[in-house]
Formats: structure tokens, C-alpha cells, sequence
């Protein structure tokens, strides 16, 4: 029992510290505040005469949220962006893979079908906090992003035989 509550009280000053070290990232922090608080993005694009930090959870997770930098390396942006607001900004015709890896990072996974002459790109978001969802950006065989959709996610069960 005293294994047991020395265990619960260090796993608590843990949770403790840890909670004091994390602070949200906002406008007008240093680079080296965000790499403090989000530790290292999982990749660095330039975007106009800065840079976005990217910090993706996928593939197993539903978030990606993006921090942008001025040429002084100041934040003037932070955003979820697994969200129908920003799936609408994707435009078919004109965007490009490197476009939609831009603004929402890499993708959980790609995939070909017969019936599609590209890849198709698979993001896991969460609609609501409740329904896990995927969004999926088709791309032709030239890299552009011809339509866009969503659909949800649903668990597969394995059924054994006896």
C-alpha cells in the first residue's frame, strides 16, 4: 500500500510540474518560447517573410496546429486546423499537394483506388470533440487537388471464430 501512494503522489507532482511548464502559445512570443512550450514541430515551411511551425499530431491523432512566424521570428498566428472552416479554404483546381501539406501538414496516410487516377490524401480530425472524422483531398495525377471530402471515422472490430 505504501508502494501504491508514494507511486500516486509522485505521478501527481509530475502532472503538477508538467502542467506549470506548458503555456499556451499567443501572438507576439519568441520562437524560442514556442519551441519551449511545443518542444520541436515536426516540420518548418516558409510561408510569405516568415515561417510556420508545424506540430501535427497524425497520423493517430486528430490535431494540427500551426504556428506562424514574422521574419523576426515572432509569433503573429497560432490554429487548429483540422476544421471544417479551414477544409473550406482548400480550393480544387488550384491548390496543389504542396499547398494543402503547407497549411495542414503531412497526412495520416495516402491512398490509390482503381477508380481515382491520384493519390488521395486522409486526415483524421474530431468533429466536436465527439465524432472522429476524416477529411480526404483528392489529387489528379499532376498533384492538383481536384475535390475534397469528409466522412466519418468508424472503428473496425475484429471478430474472432471460435
Amino acid at each position: 500500500m505504501k508502494i501504491v501512494k508514494t507511486v500516486s503522489s509522485l505521478a501527481a507532482a509530475a502532472l503538477l510540474m508538467a502542467g506549470c511548464a506548458f503555456r499556451p502559445v499567443q501572438p507576439g512570443m519568441s520562437r524560442d518560447q514556442v519551441l519551449a512550450s511545443y518542444g520541436t514541430p515536426m516540420r518548418i515551411v516558409p510561408v510569405g517573410s516568415g515561417t510556420r511551425l508545424q506540430y501535427s499530431r497524425q497520423p493517430a491523432g486528430q490535431s494540427v496546429v500551426m504556428v506562424d512566424l514574422d521574419a523576426a521570428g515572432k509569433v503573429v498566428a497560432v490554429r487548429e486546423v483540422m476544421t471544417p472552416q479551414e477544409f473550406a479554404r482548400v480550393e480544387p483546381g488550384k491548390w496543389t499537394r504542396e499547398d494543402v501539406e503547407r497549411e495542414f501538414g503531412p497526412p495520416a496516410r495516402v491512398d490509390r483506388v482503381a477508380s481515382w487516377p491520384g493519390d488521395i490524401m486522409n486526415y483524421r480530425w474530431r468533429e466536436n470533440n465527439i465524432q472522429d472524422m476524416f477529411f480526404w483531398v483528392y489529387l489528379d495525377a499532376g498533384n492538383r487537388v481536384q475535390r475534397t471530402g469528409q466522412g466519418m471515422e468508424i472503428p473496425m472490430r475484429m471478430h474472432f471464430k471460435d
